[in-house]
């Protein structure tokens, strides 16, 4: 199959070198030369556990000259989706297949108003990335599911032949006919450990051996919870803990989050399309939010200060 991941960072770059290993054509779309350069001279190293490995895979800043490809995995922070996919058009053929896996809620949806519907499949992964230098990637694929569907629960030929590229790689990939429950269920995952993991500049090993941290990640959680069932989604489950305990499953104690990666490089971050997510669909169905709110508050205060005082978290 013939791939490209467009916004090919950390967690583009664990999924794309592993399709790449078991023989899909891949392409990773990064806008840092460096990066590219990497990759495209020395190859991707990928690090399971200790273990390093290097796979073969063709890197690009853009997607000038790839031609239309089979599948486009979206990975872009949200607030770039619309940008990057019309800058995408040369990719897009009549059976191409777009399918975002990022963070947070609307994504589907900017991407129709672009491509239209019909390209889309909806998607969520538990796979974790964390970029050690431009081209080497901390890979947390070990036991992570990705869930992909179409949006309107259809089970099709088109998505269990992606799953099966998918599977078939070592990605253990389920068809779901309530994606949409699905990518719910992902974003309490990201509410839960997200913001608290950027606030305190924790990685899971630390961020897990605070219990106020968990009871904090808990009342947030239970937030998101009411406000999705308020929106009539069926959620896999209702349990705190177990949406808890899932979000570090499989992963390494250095593990960060990707809130916390992206104020380590002096960027913001999406915290808008996680909690802030919450706290929105909480004022339309007049559901109190009070913990995502001040969640929400303390990583804008931190972006503050990298954009006016030139700190880093």
């Amino acid at each position: 199959m013939k791939i490209c991941i467009l916004g090919a960072g950390a967690l583009g770059s664990a999924i794309g070198g592993t399709l790449a290993e078991a023989g899909s054509e891949v392409y990773l779309i990064n806008r840092r030369e460096e990066y590219v350069n990497n990759i495209n001279t020395k190859g991707l190293v990928l690090r399971n556990g200790t273990t390093d490995r290097t796979v073969k895979v063709q890197a690009r800043t853009d997607c000038t000259g790839i031609g239309p490809v089979d599948l486009i995995i979206v990975l872009v922070k949200s607030f770039h989706t619309k940008e990057a996919i019309a800058n995408a058009g040369e990719l897009i053929g009549d059976q191409t297949i777009i399918m975002s896996l990022q963070n947070g809620l609307g994504n589907e949806e900017a991407l129709a108003e672009v491509v239209g519907k019909e390209h889309l499949l909806g998607g969520k992964t538990y796979v974790g990335g964390v970029m050690l230098s431009p081209g080497h990637v901390l890979a947390g694929t070990k036991n992570k599911y990705t869930y992909i569907g179409e949006l309107d629960g259809v089970i099709s030929d088109r998505v269990t032949r992606v799953a099966d590229v998918f599977s078939k790689a070592g990605l253990s990939t389920v068809v779901s006919h309530n994606i949409i429950g699905v990518i719910w269920d992902k974003l309490l995952i990201n509410v839960a450990t997200g913001a608290l993991s950027g606030i305190t500049r924790l990685p899971y090993g630390g961020l897990y051996n605070v219990p106020e941290i968990r009871d904090c990640a808990f009342e947030a959680i239970l937030e998101g919870i009411a406000v999705a069932k308020a929106n009539g989604v069926v959620l896999v489950t209702e349990d705190p803990e177990e949406i808890w305990l899932k979000a570090a499953e499989g992963l390494p104690a250095e593990f960060k989050t990707s809130i916390l990666q992206s104020l380590e490089k002096g960027s913001i971050t999406e915290i808008d399309d996680i909690n802030g997510t919450i706290v929105r669909w909480g004022e339309k169905y007049n559901i109190s939010t009070p913990v995502n709110r001040l969640l929400v508050a303390g990583i804008k205060g931190i972006e503050y200060r990298i954009k006016n005082y030139g700190e880093k978290a």
